[in-house]
């Protein structure tokens, strides 16, 4: 059943399912599913196989709660053939719990208490004929515990509102019409105006819950747990003024068949009606649905951070390059740090060129003779406070020192700081100053991004939307994810890779990546993958999923450099038989390899697919995914906030993408904004449709508020500055004109008015009555 639910979802044949799901349940990992299990899941890529465990565990969580609600029910005697049917038939958790209600152990509520007295023979009789007189029928249950009808008809309400509030097939009809046309609605608490400043845009608004956007539904709940914000859910948005009642007790009403023609017990039942949506149904649903709103909106913020991380793991590494990363700081100094080309560290120094203490003459004489000593090839300047005076002091050494050919770039040092107070740091640079490691840290991700960023908590680059405010758990399996592939695209070099990186490679740990690291420090390098099998720990299931990841340069084994398999080095020996060369001849030799016909090859445990991935790394060997390394300009004359002139147009580097649009830091230590209305001329969904984190790109100034810190601006060099003097700009307006286009008139249709007319006029007379 979980094998077809997930293959229909993902438009797969239920065999590719049946392996993936045989594979991770072995202990397999995606990463080693994706590149050397083809043949078994034909060929599911990584993106898929993510999809694909992410709902075998909804779905196992499900099958886990079917099997305790229906043991539950039937402890109860209560399970039917048709119950236990429906229950089987549900595929999410929502009905489930929707049919499981009425049977759900609760606290003593007021409906029980009146079924113990012995009133649910008066709720049946009223609801089953309206024909009765409430009055008349009550007076036959006044008893010593019920002293009058008014007692003994307020038992029956509690009845029959708790029969109807667990009416699954009911809750479900309310869901829908709540799903479609139920707004969102938020209002400042009174007083909190000065206060709440920030969630200004929140003090009166509201919304089709529908369409809410993740990051200002996850604003509005923000607001709300800070107690600024009151957020309520409003069912009838269209209501007409005057009209108290809400078209969900006509499909309470209409459900129940109920019709209200003046008959004895309509005014009664109208308020039962009435009551059961009020004070039962509406704050179930409003909880309901506003959980589910800010579940799907945390999924969204944690897909903008896993795709940010993504892409700042992937950006593009200088290289095995000797390089120097500085810290800035005024007060404190700016830290200096060289490592060499494997990161290892040569020098560290503090200089103090910036204010108090101004010693720019000595702090660049320091640099240049570090450089010269060390022979630095590249400075890393990490882009926090006194970062454009420190790039400027760079600029100035390697102005007046051409001869040592160096370049600078700035960096992002978010988690830098993290990092160096962390228990890796302490390991790594054990008899280095807290201070210092922040430089080492700055050069080396510049040198590899991803060695580097894989030591810092995830949540400490910053590069997320709202990530605070979202399941920490969720988040952290997201973005352990994230890394786990970015590591295992890339492949890691076993000799120089940090314990902290080795730890995501498919089918390592941290105790293993901690072994192998204290392995290589007692042996020395590696020589062969085989020598990794004499790791302390490492058995057979880790080697075969670690093996291919896993690099070794200058090797005995050419081959273990590149990404073949060691289980299909049979395949390599098969096609050095055929071509009569040697594997050294072989590997690189575009020529020979293209003449090589895969199907010749094949063998009954590696099939086609397996044997062109072969192939094709042959002739390219431990080929790097990333780009190519390129550097943003920042202009020299402008540094600050202050600098920023509207109508400049500048070179940037973009630092986060969140669904609203892009972040990029021009050098002014304040990221502007580019509006999604504001990146291209043509109508676009998601930012990522054109930019991605650590892209460079050209922006034009547009607006600078320099009080409250923000910057606006566009990619599109034509526009005017007038054009975003606001939020209200005229592009932003298109944009949302032509992003609600398309549900706008399904959105009306599917609205009913909700008039007197469309309930029925006698049913809104009886609440009309009922009400005095």
């Amino acid at each position: 059943m979980i094998i077809e639910t997930i293959a229909q979802e993902l438009k797969v044949k239920a065999h590719q399912v049946k392996a993936a799901v045989t594979l991770l349940d072995e202990g397999s990992t995606v990463p080693f599913i994706a590149r050397y299990r083809k043949e078994a899941t034909d060929g599911l890529d990584d993106v898929s196989l993510r999809k694909l465990e992410q709902r075998l565990t909804y779905l196992r969580d499900l099958e886990d709660r079917r099997k305790v609600i229906i043991k539950s029910i039937q402890d109860q005697e209560k399970l039917t053939p048709e119950l236990k049917s429906r229950l089987l038939a549900v595929d999410n958790k929502t009905e489930l719990e929707d049919i499981y209600l009425p049977f759900k152990p609760k606290r003593r509520t007021k409906g029980q208490i009146a079924i113990e007295a012995g009133l649910e023979p008066l709720a049946d009789a009223l609801f089953n004929n309206p024909e009765l007189d409430p009055e008349h029928e009550a007076n036959a249950f006044i008893s010593e515990s019920i002293v009058d009808t008014k007692t003994a008809l307020d038992g029956a309400k509690y009845i029959l509102m708790e029969r109807f509030a667990e009416d699954a097939d009911l809750l479900q009809k309310i869901r829908q019409y709540l799903n479609q046309n139920a707004h969102i609605k938020s209002q400042v608490v009174a007083g909190k105006e000065k206060e709440g400043e920030k969630f200004k845009d929140y003090f009166d608004h509201t919304e089709l819950l529908k369409k809410v956007p993740s990051h200002r539904a996850l604003a509005m709940f923000r607001g709300r747990n800070e107690n600024i914000l009151q957020v309520s859910l409003d069912a009838d948005p269209e209501k007409e003024e005057g009209n108290r009642n809400s078209y969900c007790e006509h499909i309470i009403a209409q459900h129940l068949n109920l019709t209200f023609n003046d008959k004895p017990a309509d005014k009664w039942l109208a308020s039962v009606v009435q009551w059961t949506w009020r004070i039962k149904i509406h704050l179930h649903m409003e909880s309901e649905l506003f959980g589910t709103i800010r579940e799907q909106a945390e999924q969204d913020a944690i897909n903008v951070f896993a795709k940010n991380l993504n892409d700042l793991l992937m950006a593009a590494p200088a290289g095995p390059k000797v390089t120097m990363g500085l810290d800035p700081g005024l007060r404190t100094g700016v830290k200096v740090a060289i490592v060499d080309a494997t990161g290892k560290v040569l020098a560290t120094s503090t200089i103090f060129p910036h204010v108090p203490q101004n010693q720019w003459d000595k702090s660049s004489r320091t640099i240049a003779t570090l450089c010269k000593q060390h022979k630095v090839q590249l400075i890393s300047i990490g882009n926090g406070t006194g970062s454009r005076e420190t790039d400027k002091l760079a600029g100035e050494v390697i102005k007046n020192n051409p001869e040592l050919s160096l370049k600078k770039i700035v960096v992002s040092e978010a988690g830098a700081s993290v990092y160096s107070a962390s228990e890796l740091a302490s390991e790594e640079l054990p008899d280095m100053d807290v201070s210092l490691r922040g430089a080492v840290s700055i050069a080396r991700r510049l040198q590899d991004p991803l060695a580097e960023l894989v030591k810092i908590e995830p949540k400490a680059i910053g590069v997320g939307q709202y990530q605070h405010d979202v399941s920490q758990s969720n988040l952290g399996k997201s973005l352990s994810a994230v890394i786990e592939d970015c590591v295992n695209a890339v492949g890691v070099d076993i000799n120089t890779a940090s314990s902290a990186l080795l730890s995501h490679v498919s089918g390592l740990n941290r105790t293993l990546a901690n072994n192998i690291v204290n392995f290589r420090d007692k042996n020395g390098a590696f020589s062969s993958r085989k020598t990794l099998k004499e790791v302390e720990r490492l058995g057979p299931k880790a080697f075969e999923q670690a093996a291919g990841f896993l690099r070794i340069m200058d090797g005995e084994n050419p081959l273990d450099a590149s990404a073949v398999h060691p289980e299909a080095y049979p395949v390599v020996n098969s096609i050095i038989k055929k071509s009569e060369l040697a594997v050294n001849d072989i590997v690189g030799n575009s020529e020979i390899l293209k003449q090589l016909k895969p199907d010749d090859f094949v063998t009954e445990q590696f099939g086609l697919p397996t044997v062109c991935d072969i192939i094709s790394e042959l002739d390219k060997p431990g080929r790097d995914p990333r780009p190519e390394f390129k550097t943003a300009n920042f202009k020299e004359d402008v540094q600050s906030l202050s600098d920023l002139k509207v109508g400049m147009i500048l070179e940037g580097v973009v630092s986060n993408v969140a669904n609203f649009g892009a972040f990029v830091d021009v050098g002014v230590h304040q990221d502007g904004l580019v509006h999604i209305s504001a990146m291209t001329d043509k109508f676009i969904s998601d930012p990522r449709e054109i930019v991605k984190a650590g892209d460079i790109v050209k922006v034009k100034v547009m607006e600078v508020d320099a009080p409250r810190k923000r910057v606006s601006f566009t990619m599109r060099l034509g526009d005017s500055p007038n054009q975003s003097a606001n939020n209200k700009t005229k592009a932003r307006v298109e944009h949302k004109k032509e992003r609600t286009q398309q549900a706008k008139q399904h959105n009306r249709s599917s609205a009913p008015k909700q008039t007197n007319q469309m309930m029925g006029n006698a049913f809104a007379d009886a609440f009309a009555k009922a009400k005095k």
